[in-house]
């Protein structure tokens, strides 16, 4: 650090890094670092951008600093003033250049930058900007990685979920389902993101893990997804050929008797499995249950009819029912 920042840093060091946050900001904002400054145009900058800062001119606050600045005053302390006002303003990338530089000077800044980066984030998720959010976190982790995103992740989760965005959403569920400790909720929500995404092998993975731990009124919506996820995961064992897996998948589907929708094909599909395999009685037995299904298509009850005749009068095919 220069001669000329060290006085002014020495006076900041206290400041808190975390939770208490706007502490420092008062600090830097009651001018009560001034004293720590010397004569000189870089330090009449300095306090003319805190006066403007105060009462609220970001713009003129973020010129007097960025003057400051262009005088040669690259000191920690008028770096992390220029940071924060560029953070406030929302122009994220020159807060994490400013802080960056700053960090150069002084890891330790590395926490004061994050906890910063977090604060704009969480104000920006609280107004519905998923992109300024999104851009303060990333910010953050790339200036302090592995930096924790407790009271961030799960909102910022819960907002690009909510807009559809769930390829964005995930990495941070990921994060709010290791920093809430395995909570069942977070899992879920979690596992509804992958499902959106047409990745079910996960989504019933994670599924399964809560589907216990949940309270009983929400079982029925659990059993919905596990219950539409397998009905998915029997179709994908479907067309590539792995009846067992298939037959296992449909089945699951048909005993949670969830989606009610999936349950009168879920049958009609394993009577097909079955006839192939040349289990006629069985398959028989499959294809009569989808004509008992309340919500059976009459499309499907049709088909299911037709084959009922099939293996009954043993119509000729390649069919081995």
């Amino acid at each position: 650090m220069t001669g000329r920042g060290m006085k002014g840093w020495e006076c900041a060091r206290g400041w808190p890094l975390h939770g208490s946050l706007p502490v420092w900001i008062a600090l830097l904002l009651g001018g009560l670092l001034a004293g720590c400054l010397g004569g000189g145009s870089e330090e009449g900058a300095v306090r003319r951008g805190d006066q403007a800062f105060a009462r609220g001119d970001l713009p003129e606050a973020l010129a007097e600093y960025r003057l400051g600045l262009r005088q040669g005053n690259r000191s920690t302390d008028l770096l992390i003033r220029a940071a924060h006002a560029y953070a406030r303003s929302g122009r994220i990338m020159e807060a994490r250049d400013h802080y960056r530089e700053a960090i150069e000077q002084d890891s330790e800044i590395a926490d004061l930058a994050a906890a910063d980066l977090l604060r704009v984030a969480s104000a920006a998720v609280a107004r519905n900007d998923g992109i300024a959010a999104s851009a303060a976190v990333e910010a953050a982790m790339q200036l302090k990685p592995g930096v924790s995103l407790v009271g961030a992740a799960l909102p910022l989760a819960r907002h690009f979920a909510r807009n559809g965005q769930f390829g964005q959403a995930l990495p941070f569920f990921e994060k709010a389902v290791q920093e809430s400790q395995q909570q069942p909720e977070v899992i879920f929500e979690m596992a509804l993101a992958y499902e959106e995404l047409d990745d079910c092998e996960r989504a019933l993975f994670f599924l399964e893990q809560v589907r216990g731990r949940l309270p009983m009124a929400r079982r029925s919506e659990v059993d919905w997804h596990v219950g539409n996820c397998s009905a998915e995961l029997a179709e994908e064992a479907r067309v590539r050929g792995d009846l067992e897996e298939a037959l296992q998948m449909y089945q699951n589907t048909i005993s949670l008797g969830e989606p009610r929708s999936r349950v009168a094909p879920a049958w009609f599909e394993i009577g097909e499995i079955l006839s192939l395999r040349g289990e006629c009685a069985a398959a028989l037995r499959a294809f009569e249950n989808v004509l008992r299904e309340d919500q059976a298509s009459g499309f499907l009850i049709d088909r299911a009819r037709e084959r009922i005749d099939d293996i009954r009068f043993r119509r000729t095919g390649d069919d081995p029912c």
